[in-house]
């Protein structure tokens, strides 16, 4: 279970960054009291155009980012007060995360599982699920750096789901992935929800929300415009599809 409530992340802006944004204001608010409750056995999604402060509020549930003020339950445990504790519970997939070139997907995954304290036995059992959930068995031996785009996917969320966390935050998993490639992040999504997991992801591919979230929230200028169940969601369209009504929620908040 995650749940946040009255989230906010303030962020210092540096001369540089005043003279790009043509501002005085020395802080910037990335992140504007916001509050929202993941369940376990249910997928969430966080939506929001660019610049809306999704990325900042993964990465706060995340434990990368401290807030500037609000609480973050991550599983029964404050995140804020407890970082290292929460990061046990969680699996966090991003695209700003890099690898190791020059390991194999196999050296990589090892690494990761005994940083996590899971048994040989059990990294042996965790890889042989996840690699035939993603298909990796092909490459897993390979350097990393000779590997795909959609290759190196798979192995980053391998990495994230090692340990099998509790909690998976996953920040636009399918984000310029082939189409196969993404189908077998959507199982694996799929899969989390199975077992009981809580799975919050962020995306800007409607269909995949619409195919895969049971709960949802979208976040514009770091302030929250909607937060239900889908079914919520779709009962309140004023529009006839998933995309229009997002956007319409969105012109709304900027002309309001």
């Amino acid at each position: 279970m995650i749940q946040v409530s009255n989230l906010s992340k303030t962020f210092d802006l540096t001369r540089q960054q005043r003279k790009e944004l043509n501002t005085e204001e020395r802080t910037a608010l990335a992140v504007d009291n916001i509050s929202f409750r993941c369940e376990p056995g249910r997928i969430f999604s966080l939506l929001g155009p660019n610049g809306a402060g999704k990325t900042t509020t993964m990465r706060m549930l995340s434990t990368i980012y401290k807030p500037s003020a609000g609480e973050i339950i991550m599983g029964g445990t404050d995140a804020v007060k407890n970082p290292q504790e929460a990061r046990r519970k969680i699996g966090f997939l991003t695209g700003s995360t890099g690898l190791y070139a020059r390991l194999t997907p196999n050296e990589l995954i090892q690494y990761f599982g005994e940083l996590y304290g899971v048994s040989k036995d059990n990294i042996a059992k965790r890889k042989e699920h996840l690699y035939t959930l993603l298909d990796m068995h092909d490459f897993q031996n390979k350097r990393i750096g000779k590997l795909s785009t959609g290759m190196k996917q798979k192995v980053s969320i391998c990495r994230t789901m090692i340990h099998d966390p509790e909690i998976i935050v996953f920040d636009e998993p399918t984000s310029g992935l082939d189409v196969i490639t993404a189908e077998n992040i959507i199982h694996l999504i799929q899969n989390c929800k199975e077992q009981g997991k809580t799975v919050i992801f962020s995306s800007h591919i409607m269909s995949e929300v619409d195919l895969l979230c049971d709960d949802l929230a979208i976040i514009h200028k770091g302030e929250l415009l909607f937060s239900g169940t889908m079914n919520d969601f779709k009962g309140q369209m004023q529009t006839d599809n998933l995309t229009a009504e997002f956007i319409r929620i969105v012109h709304q908040s900027q002309n309001a």
